[in-house]
């Protein structure tokens, strides 16, 4: 039993938010029946390469524990079908644009009244209103359009993104989360409602201390590499045979980097006895380490600086994180099979529970591949013609 468990979830999404979001949710037990369009199906299925089987590896990172079925919306039948699923199901998560799900009549305003205890998620670009909100919204062109591009990268190069959509992944959190509290709040009142998530809110709550750097002491923050605009060593140094990242987010971390590197005077020159001091004296600071640092192995450094408690990593390559100890120790990497592939392997669910795991509990799926499963035992239809 997990703790969604009883819980059906039509998923209209594709692409990476949505479907993240319906994955956590599929992870906790929730039934998610993904509605794809007849031999296209979700965008992502044909990103690639890479492809392992046919199968994009794209897909593959965030469709698990869901069921497919292929309903083509523009013809009468599919529509029928997928309108008799909402009325059998918890939650309508979609993310189309503004207005496309209303033209099918599949908005949440043609269900509060017939289906009251349904939990209606839309998730867009730029929200529902105002002037963008007819615009095509991908996380690299809203976080382009929400100042993340203007802080991510090297002082004087050009704007760079994230390696991972990580304000997609973002907005997939916003979205379960705003789902989870719907839920509680249908347990106490019996009552739906709409929940509304773009990726241009995400982004703007996300800026975190950017934005606030802003909006109360009106700086504009600016790219800063590896290091941090606030505390000072907080960034990558470059060590004799590869880059090791440290962090000293206070004065005690600092005094422990000291020790490590040989150097406790630093910790008593008045220019960066305090973080405010290490900021205002960065260069000159950022120097001395750098000098010490090249003289050693990334292996060395990070040996003696763990064991001095001060914050450190090696730069990991991805092949590197998943041979690492401690990433082989939590056992996160888990490995399911799958029709075509075999084995297939994936990162398991971040978060445990003592009483209702999260689990992995079957493939992505193949396009299609419930489509007569569920219209036949759910919908009572046989005629696969209809489809």
């Amino acid at each position: 039993m997990g703790a969604l468990s009883g819980i059906r979830v039509v998923d209209f999404t594709r692409v990476v938010a949505g479907p993240y979001c319906t994955m956590l949710l599929s992870d906790l037990g929730a039934e998610v029946i993904k509605v794809e369009q007849p031999e296209q199906g979700d965008d992502c299925r044909s990103w690639g390469p890479p492809f392992v089987e046919g199968e994009s590896t794209y897909f593959l990172a965030m469709n698990r524990n869901k069921k497919s079925v292929c309903l083509d919306l523009r013809a009468e039948e599919g529509l029928e079908l997928a309108q008799q699923l909402v009325m059998k199901s918890d939650i309508v998560i979609e993310n189309f644009r503004p207005g496309i799900m209303e033209r099918f009549g599949l908005g949440y305003e043609d269900w509060c009244q017939s289906h009251p205890r349904l939990i209606y998620c839309a998730i867009s670009g730029y929200g529902h209103t105002g002037p963008y909100k007819d615009r095509a919204g991908y996380d690299v062109i809203v976080s382009a359009m929400g100042g993340l591009m203007s802080i991510t990268g090297t002082p004087g190069e050009p704007p760079v993104k994230t390696g991972v959509p990580l304000l997609d992944v973002a907005t997939g959190l916003y979205a379960f989360s705003g789902i989870l509290a719907a839920l509680y709040h249908r347990e106490r009142t019996g009552q739906g409602q709409r929940i509304d998530v773009s990726l241009l809110s995400t982004q703007l709550a996300t800026l975190l201390n950017a934005a606030s750097s802003y909006l109360v002491a009106g700086e504009i923050p600016s790219p800063q590499g590896s290091a941090h605009g606030s505390i000072v060593p907080y960034q990558v140094f470059q060590a004799s045979d590869g880059y090791i990242m440290i962090g000293c987010a206070n004065d005690k971390l600092f005094q422990g980097l000291c020790l490590a590197l040989a150097h406790p005077e630093w910790a008593t020159d008045l220019r960066f006895r305090t973080n405010a001091d290490r900021v205002h004296y960065r260069e000159p600071l950022v120097a001395l380490i750098q000098a010490v640092v090249q003289t050693d192995t990334v292996a060395v450094w990070e040996h003696r600086l763990a064991t001095a408690n001060v914050a450190v990593a090696p730069i990991n390559r991805i092949d590197q994180v998943f041979r690492d100890p401690q990433v082989v120790h939590t056992e996160q990497v888990v490995t399911i099979a799958h029709p075509t592939i075999g084995e297939l392997k994936m990162v398991g669910p971040a978060v445990t529970y003592s009483l209702t795991p999260a689990q992995v509990m079957t493939p992505p799926p193949r396009l299609g591949e419930h489509t007569e499963e569920i219209t036949r035992t759910l919908l009572g239809v046989d005629n696969q013609e209809r489809l």
